[in-house]
């Protein structure tokens, strides 16, 4: 959901203390999912070899920025369907630099594997994240939680198209 909140200045100026956050409702039934985004990377949507980053058309600003702009917090509808993964992370995934200091490639990555299951993928993420730095560690928090939507029961036990 939120990244690790940005600590306030050593001046305790709480302007900038903020969190961004992605608020998901997915429910049981249906093929869909509703996100709210306050200034967090865009969840990744992977459908068979594709990845498709969830962007808002009006995303909010990072929570505790709201003063500083004028929005309103809005959902937006996408498809989620059987078989599909969300794979939600925070910056601190997407911040891990390699030796020449490239950022990591999430989304190419997760284009890349090609195995089945939200475990499988983000055990191969982690490894490749860690393999990507120069230390085998990370400088920042980082975290990564991934979401399959299953087939109902009664599709579970029949052949995949």
């Amino acid at each position: 959901h939120d990244t690790a909140p940005h600590s306030p200045s050593p001046s305790n100026d709480l302007s900038e203390a903020f969190i961004t956050a992605a608020v998901l409702d997915i429910p049981d039934r249906g093929q869909a999912l509703q996100l709210v985004n306050c200034g967090h990377p865009p969840p990744l949507l992977l459908r068979g070899n594709r990845v498709i980053p969830l962007e808002v058309d009006q995303p909010a600003p990072p929570l505790g920025l709201s003063d500083l702009a004028e929005s309103q917090l809005a959902a937006q509808g996408f498809p989620f369907e059987p078989g599909d993964i969300l794979l939600l992370y925070t910056d601190g995934v997407l911040e891990a630099r390699d030796e020449a200091g490239a950022f990591y490639p999430l989304a190419e990555r997760a284009a890349a594997w090609n195995g089945t299951g939200p475990s499988a993928l983000l055990s191969h993420l982690r490894g490749d994240l860690l393999a990507h730095t120069p230390t085998g560690t990370l400088d920042d928090d980082a975290a990564m939680v991934a979401i399959e939507r299953l087939r109902p029961p009664a599709q579970r036990g029949a052949a995949h198209p």
